[in-house]
């Protein structure tokens, strides 16, 4: 059966320790932290950077991306995001 973009969601918010949700919600900037760390990307976990600068990176350290630029992540994760990020979890 298809994993839906929650059931990856809460794949991804439980492989780095945080709850899993009920409804359908995108990361907070705490799971995105989280997920940084879980990938590798070095953040200042004392000030946290946007949003968009956060899933950029985790992109980047997926192989989604070329580089951690934020102009290319002002949306929050789609499903093909997604699966790369659980499969990059799934595979630590």
């Amino acid at each position: 059966m298809a994993q839906t973009v929650d059931d990856l969601r809460n794949e991804i918010r439980q492989a780095v320790g945080r709850y899993e949700r009920v409804e359908s919600t995108a990361f907070t900037k705490e799971a995105l932290a989280a997920i940084c760390e879980a990938v590798e990307y070095d953040i200042d976990s004392n000030t946290l950077p946007p949003k968009p600068q956060m899933r950029a990176g985790i992109l980047w350290r997926t192989g989604e991306l070329d580089d951690d630029d934020p102009s290319q992540a002002k949306r929050p994760f789609r499903k093909a995001q997604l699966q790369a990020i659980a499969a990059a979890l799934r595979d630590e």
